[in-house]
Parts: C-alpha cells; sequence; structure tokens
C-alpha cells in the first residue's frame, strides 16, 4: 500500500465508534439538570461538549469526557455565597442520581464524575459571562469561582484546522495514537497544543495531505523533542495555562528516531506497516502479506494477546516498571541499570519485575502481565507465549533468564475497565561469552 493509503486507513481507524453512545449519554446528563434546574426536558439545551470531544480531536477508545452545563443566571446569587462552590456540585450531583440512581456519580474538587462501562463524563457546571467565558467552582481551601474559555479554544483549533488542509486534527488524533502505545502522561489540550504551535511554526504542511504524513510524523516528534523543558503552554485561543504534567522530549526523541526507521524502510519498501506500528500501535494497518506457515507455526501466531482486544487503552497517567537480576552468589541488580551500563543478561538468572513508579491512581485497579519471548530460540521451542494474565496480588512478576533472545515484558493498568497506565521493558537475554555489541 502506498503512503497515501496506510495513513488515510490509520486516520481512519482512530475514528471514535461509540459516538452515538456518548452522544445519548450527553442528552441524558442534559435533560436531568434541565429538569432540575429550569423545569424543562431538552437534551441539547444549556450544554456545551468541551475537552477533546468537542474540540474532535479524540480518538476511539477516548474514556475522560467534558460537559458544561450552563446554569440559569438567576441561580448566581443563591451560590455565590460561603461554600456555594460545593452545594453547586452537590446540588448537580444529586439532580443526576435522583435521575439516574444506578449510575456512580461522585462530586471532586471541580466537577461531577458520572462512570459509565468504558468512559466516563466530568460534568462541570458554570456560569456563562459577557465575554463569553465561563465562571466555574472550584472547592479546594474553602471555595472560589475561576473561569474557562472552552469556545476560543474551539475556534482557534478549527480556524487552524482549516488553514492546514484538515491537517491539525489529524495530527492531534495520530499523536495520541503515540501516547496510547507507549503509556505517555500527555493531557489532551496539552497535545492539541503541540501540535497547533507546530503548524503554526511552518508553512510546510499548509497542502498537503495524507501521502505526506510520514514526513509530517518525523518533523512534528523533532520539534517537540527538541523543545526547552517548560511546566505549562499557553491553550490555542484562550491563552490559558496548559500544564506539562510529565516531560516528554526524550520520548519524543525516540519516535522521532523510530520515524527515520519507518521512511527508509519506505524507500526499501520493507517491512513498512510494522516500522509504522512502532510509532503508532496497533490502530495503523498491517500489511496484507500473509505470515508464512513454513517459518511460524499456527500455535506461534495465535499465542501472543493485546491489551487493546480486552479492553479500551486511554493513558492518562504513567507507571514505570524495573525488574531485579538475582543469582546466588552475586551481587543484585536493576535491569534498567543493566541496560544503561551495558552490561549484558545471561541465562540462569532470577528476574522479579515490579512497579517502581506508581501513579496517582485510586483503588480499586486492576494489574496486568504480559511475557512475550523474541528470537529463533523462542521460535524453536515452541515457547513466544505472550498471554495477558491477571496479577496474582503481590504486584510482581517473577521469571527467568532461560534462553536468548530480545524478550519484552510489560504491565498494564487497569481502572474501571479502562487501561489508564502502561509500561515496557526489554529483556535482552544473551548467550554466554556474548554481550551486547
Amino acid at each position: 500500500m502506498s503512503t497515501c493509503k496506510i495513513f488515510s486507513q490509520f486516520v481512519q481507524n482512530l475514528f471514535i465508534q461509540n459516538i452515538e453512545t456518548i452522544s445519548t449519554r450527553y442528552g441524558e446528563l442534559t435533560t436531568a439538570l434541565n429538569r432540575q434546574f429550569r423545569d424543562t426536558d431538552s437534551k441539547t439545551a444549556n450544554t456545551l461538549q468541551v475537552g477533546s470531544f468537542g474540540r474532535k480531536t479524540g480518538i476511539n477508545n477516548i474514556s475522560d469526557l467534558d460537559m458544561l452545563y450552563i446554569m440559569p443566571e438567576s441561580k448566581w446569587k443563591n451560590y455565590n455565597t460561603s461554600g456555594g462552590q460545593l452545594k453547586l456540585l452537590q446540588d448537580t450531583k444529586e439532580a443526576i442520581s435522583k435521575r439516574y440512581p444506578k449510575t456512580k456519580v461522585q462530586v471532586d474538587r471541580l466537577v461531577v464524575t458520572v462512570t459509565y462501562t468504558n468512559f466516563h463524563i466530568e460534568v462541570q457546571p458554570v456560569f456563562e459571562q459577557d465575554d463569553g467565558s465561563y465562571k466555574y467552582p472550584d472547592t479546594k481551601n474553602g471555595g472560589s469561582w475561576k473561569f474557562t474559555k472552552p469556545k476560543e479554544e474551539m475556534e482557534a483549533v478549527n480556524s487552524l484546522n482549516k488553514e492546514k488542509n484538515l491537517n491539525l486534527k489529524r495530527l492531534c488524533k495520530m499523536v495520541r495514537a503515540w501516547k496510547n502505545k507507549h503509556g505517555i502522561e500527555m493531557g489532551g489540550l496539552l497535545i492539541d497544543t503541540l501540535a497547533y504551535n507546530f503548524l503554526t511554526s511552518t508553512p510546510e504542511y499548509d497542502d498537503k495531505s495524507y501521502s505526506d504524513y510520514d514526513c509530517l510524523s518525523r518533523d512534528f516528534f523533532k520539534y517537540i523533542s527538541e523543545l526547552p523543558d517548560q511546566k505549562e503552554y499557553a491553550a490555542p485561543g484562550s491563552r490559558q495555562r496548559v500544564k506539562v504534567k510529565k516531560k516528554f522530549q526524550q520520548r519524543a526523541k525516540k519516535a522521532y528516531e523510530l520515524c527515520l526507521k519507518a521512511i527508509e524502510a519506505e524507500e526499501k519498501n520493507n517491512n513498512v506497516n510494522e516500522k509504522w506500528k512502532a510509532v503508532y500501535g496497533r490502530p495503523f494497518p498491517a500489511a496484507q502479506e500473509q505470515i508464512s506457515k513454513a517459518s511460524i507455526s499456527q500455535t506461534q501466531i495465535t499465542t501472543e494477546e493485546f491489551i487493546e482486544d480486552k479492553f479500551p487503552v486511554d493513558i492518562c497517567c504513567q507507571v514505570k516498571i524495573d525488574c531485579e537480576v538475582t543469582q546466588n552468589g552475586f551481587r543484585k541488580f536493576l535491569l534498567r541499570d543493566m541496560l544503561e551500563m551495558r552490561i549484558p543478561l545471561k541465562a540462569k538468572k532470577k528476574l522479579k519485575f515490579r512497579v517502581s513508579e506508581w501513579p496517582q491512581v485510586e483503588e480499586p485497579f486492576q494489574i496486568y502481565w504480559k511475557v512475550l519471548n523474541r528470537g529463533e530460540e523462542a521460535q524453536r521451542r515452541n515457547c513466544v507465549r505472550g498471554q495477558i494474565v491477571l496479577d496474582s496480588g503481590q504486584r510482581v512478576k517473577e521469571e527467568s533468564s532461560d534462553f536468548q533472545g530480545d524478550h519484552v515484558v510489560e504491565c498494564y493498568l487497569v481502572k474501571n475497565n479502562i487501561v489508564v497506565a502502561k509500561d515496557r521493558i526489554h529483556v535482552p537475554i544473551v548467550a554466554d561469552g556474548s554481550d551486547y555489541d
């Protein structure tokens, strides 16, 4: 397939498939709040879909949705009092719970979170201001009122998207696929802001389309990999502050290098799709060629499982795993330190994988593990593995370095049936007498 066709299919694969369900939930919540505060049954009046879904930059399996409910101006005096911010959120929760008593609804600091299967909607009651901004409640430190300008952000994104031949929103979607593939903690508005700033900085893609998305990918990741470290950016349109939760430059540099390899593979017509899958993950279309059964048995082909087939993946936080390497009579090492110091990992070692950095995710959640053996020896032994298994409760995965190959261990954190964090570590086991060179 041509570059144009594979990237066109890639973007199509990112389309949100449950838009009808999401829209229905938005309508139900709007009706419940209109009945409570306006005594009407409208499913569409006095509400605004915001966030990635509202900007139309979200992708399939989006799980974090945002909604503003515009309060009647006459209610302002009721809530502009001491403790009024919390009371507004509590009244919003009560209105939703009264209409949908079996749905999980809870008050958070700024919003009321309504949890459904595979996604949740954060409802923010607001008061519209004369300049088009919205005043919303913040319950921290006794309560205060803050401002948000989502219309200005949506208008800025829509405007530049038209100027750039629809490339802005597509790039935003592609970057989200990269984020989910590699378990990177980046908020949706930060992604949209970086993509907006990149396309604003260059006229190169003003009239380009899918056939140039290989270069678009390469240039974008190079651009953000070279950005200086900073704590926040100004959002398009509103210029409101967008926080950087985790540094992304090093991961972007790796993506840039993977893009270079994929573009080189295009020139040689060699395993192109798999190279781009290394950047963007499973949504990127696979090659059409059938895997030769002469070299790999059908059992080996079907052994590996993929987390995307079990749960939606929508990364919102970051987890990190490491591995303790031990052998009787020898000192203990961490695998990441060994890899950094280029100390070869040989056979007959005990390996204990554990989470070394936990995200701020409230219990309950589940941990899943995947161990994938790669290389000729794994195929010869018919020991590719790759099954995804639930953690036993110890939050540790114990293995051993039995035979050489570039093996992989992955860890997934699942909250409310959604993969919200993931990490992987390569386990390059070498034969005795070998090293990494």
